[in-house]
């Protein structure tokens, strides 16, 4: 007689008996020496003669079906955010809970996620009947999602990518909502599995939000203002960068683009913070005298 039984697969064994090592399940052959053991280490409860276990099988390091009572944290068909632990050149192996990883095939995976990264993963059974998980999971999401009926414009939502397209990212927010980020609203590279916090400009009818990673306009200037003030204060209250810089240079030294720049030094010269003359920017303090500023030379 022939088992059935395989690794990378969940099965309800009988304990046939016990010893100092642990219990031994039986393996479907009639022959004790295909007989599978749970050792004591991978219990989770207790476990005597007689009883019927629910068990995940998997390889030891010599070759023998191995069982241990830990079983996936998320059930067949559900979807879960978990590590990936391994690559290889077939694929990688995710962490779900179980005594050793779960196999993703290339042809499931979205990118190249590389060891650490998390990700949302479908748990499956494949052909063969053992376990497998894919990051196609858009049906999942959509059905294990909620209407954002309670999410307010300007709001802040947090949740990690799970899938990318041409014309942006999609996220689980904690809050179960479907959240989009367009192309256009990146502020760097994205990848999926990613967690972003983004600010909630529109809520759509279907119940799906769209988000912006960056701040209102009026927040931002208040950032970028004291950025700016930060830098002169540094400087002994004066710098030669103005309106007329460039955006390179700007961008290298401020980290903002030249409309952000702009925007935050006009808000600074309507407070009367500062002013420009011949290309510099002064800082006005009654402490610093900045008439007598006669050569330009690099603070």
């Amino acid at each position: 007689m022939t088992s059935l039984l395989q690794e990378n697969s969940i099965a309800t064994l009988e304990v046939l008996r016990t010893s100092d090592m642990g219990a031994f399940l039986n393996g479907g052959t009639g022959n004790t020496n295909d007989d599978i053991l749970l050792h004591k280490n991978q219990q989770t409860d207790p476990v005597k003669i007689g009883d019927a276990v629910t068990v995940f099988l998997y390889h030891d390091p010599n070759g023998r079906l191995t069982a241990s009572m830990r079983l996936p944290k998320i059930k067949i068909g559900q979807i879960g955010y978990a590590p990936v632990i391994n690559t290889t050149r077939f694929g990688a192996f995710v962490d779900v809970g179980t005594e050793r990883g779960i196999f993703m095939p290339f042809a499931e995976m979205k990118g190249r996620p590389k060891e650490g990264e998390y990700v949302w993963v479908k748990l499956y059974e494949d052909k063969s009947h053992r376990l497998a998980v894919s990051m196609e999971v858009e049906d999942e999401m959509r059905r294990a999602s909620r209407a954002a009926t309670e999410a307010k414009i300007g709001d802040w939502v947090e949740g990690a990518i799970y899938n990318m397209t041409e014309q942006g990212a999609y996220l689980m927010t904690r809050e179960r909502w479907i959240a989009f980020l367009h192309r256009s609203e990146f502020l760097g590279p994205i990848l999926i599995g990613q967690i972003i916090k983004g600010r909630i400009t529109y809520i759509r009818e279907d119940g799906r939000i769209n988000i912006s990673l960056r701040q209102t306009k009026e927040n931002a200037m208040t950032g970028d203002s004291e950025k700016i003030l930060e830098f002169l204060k540094q400087r002994n209250g004066k710098m030669p960068y103005g309106d007329k810089t460039a955006p390179p240079v700007i961008q290298a030294k401020f980290g903002l683009s030249k409309a952000a720049f702009k925007r935050a030094m006009g808000h600074l010269m309507k407070e009367h913070q500062i002013h420009q003359q011949d290309g510099w920017t002064y800082l006005d303090a009654d402490s610093i005298d900045v008439t007598e500023h006669t050569e330009h030379t690099e603070p």
